[in-house]
């Protein structure tokens, strides 16, 4: 039985292009022949509507399958795009911190429902909220890895703290694989002279862990979300979209390597 790759999308600080990565990193990594599930794990259920996926209240999404693992199968919906499913989120997860609070074996839920599915997909990717809270665990314990989107910004630095400290807790307590897969730049504009110091900052604090890709503030990237659709899809000639389809290359050669030292 193979096992597929789980990736947690991750960063607490909002607005610094997390679900925009997560949904243009799946497009790209189907149309390199890859069977990708898309879980939407963030309340905002801006990775659901950015793949043209619309919510009603017959249909079972993140929050049953986080109260029931048994229903992950129900969960699973297609998407206009081949190969790509999405497990979608919905307003109601917003309770589900909360709720799970009071819940035994809380911060595995994810991880149980996943290994009932595990054998139908090359990649899961897991749209975490802005926050690091019981839902963003729950990412962590069921995946093998991290990838962090970063804009860049004064603050940034700041708060990757807060996330690498995160990680180290999860990894201490419930899964002890767990490692940052790497951190890619988001809304990159070159003609700001900030941006070449921040850029430096973060690969001084974290060297090769910094993807080479970088991804431009693109006005097609802005547009897409709202025509429901992925930068790849809605306009595939754009910079954004050569830049994230570099990115899922720079990635499956990063796993490859991965795979030959283990």
């Amino acid at each position: 039985m193979k096992n597929p790759k789980i990736i947690a999308i991750a960063n607490q600080k909002g607005g610094v292009g997390k679900t925009t990565t997560a949904v243009n990193l799946a497009t790209a990594l189907v149309s390199i022949n890859k069977k990708v599930l898309l879980i939407d794990l963030d309340p905002q259920g801006n990775a659901s509507t950015g793949v043209g996926f619309e919510q009603n209240d017959n249909r079972l999404d993140i929050y049953d399958v986080l109260h029931d693992s048994g229903k992950i199968n129900q969960a699973i919906y297609k998407t206009s795009i081949p190969k790509l499913k999405l497990i979608p989120s919905t307003l109601e997860l917003s309770g589900a911190e909360v709720e799970l609070a009071r819940e035994e074996l809380r911060e595995v839920r994810l991880k149980n429902a996943l290994e009932n599915i595990k054998e139908k997909f090359d990649y899961i990717l897991i749209d975490c909220p802005p926050a690091l809270g019981i839902l963003t665990i729950n990412a962590f314990t069921a995946s093998n890895s991290v990838i962090v989107p970063m804009q860049c910004e004064f603050y940034s630095l700041e708060g990757l703290s807060h996330l690498v400290h995160t990680i180290n807790r999860v990894k201490k307590t419930y899964n002890p694989n767990l490692a940052i897969q790497g951190l890619v730049l988001t809304m990159v504009d070159k003609r700001n002279s900030l941006t070449e110091q921040v850029t430096s900052d973060i690969k001084g604090f974290f060297g090769k862990k910094v993807y080479k890709t970088v991804i431009p503030r693109n006005v097609r990237i802005s547009e897409a979300p709202s025509f429901g659709k992925p930068v790849l899809i809605y306009d595939v000639n754009c910079k954004g979209s050569k830049a994230y389809l570099h990115l899922a290359k720079e990635f499956l050669k990063q796993e490859k390597k991965k795979a030959v030292n283990e």
